[in-house]
């Protein structure tokens, strides 16, 4: 979801059954007007050979502009997909300054070589000055 001069845009994935797409459809366009557009595709289904390793990610450091963006440029870079991402800011217990902190839940499509993505985020974490870390979490269609 983003806002961008004044307008919002958001994209949604859901995971219906198939007998119910064409309504949820249908439904969804219907809610285009007075400066709402909606736009539906439908996606593939996962088939047993596209699984996907899931693992997550926790960042936490002293808040700056542009740590999303670097960080999902690197896992973009792999082919991953973000699956779930929450973020917060806090104050930072000893000296009071702005703590961000993000948890994700990334799918890693089989190709991804896991030690090399670790390698970029420790990489780009550490120009960030961030702390990063990867739990595998389990396999999953």
């Amino acid at each position: 979801m983003c806002r961008l001069g004044g307008m919002f845009a958001g994209i949604l994935r859901a995971d219906i059954d198939a007998h119910r797409q064409a309504a949820l459809v249908s439904a969804l366009k219907n809610l285009s007007g007075e400066g709402v557009v909606v736009d539906v595709h439908a996606d593939q289904a996962v088939g047993v050979e596209d699984r996907r390793r899931l693992i997550q990610l926790e960042i936490v450091g002293q808040d700056r502009p542009g740590i999303v963006r670097h960080i999902t440029g690197v896992i973009a870079g792999q082919g991953v997909n973000v699956e779930e991402l929450q973020t917060e800011c806090g104050s930072a217990p000893m000296s009071g300054e702005t703590l961000f902190k993000a948890t994700a839940k990334l799918a890693l499509p089989q190709t991804c070589d896991l030690a090399k993505l670790r390698a970029e985020l420790e990489k780009i974490a550490t120009d960030l000055m961030v702390d990063a870390s990867l739990e595998e979490l389990r396999d999953t269609p």
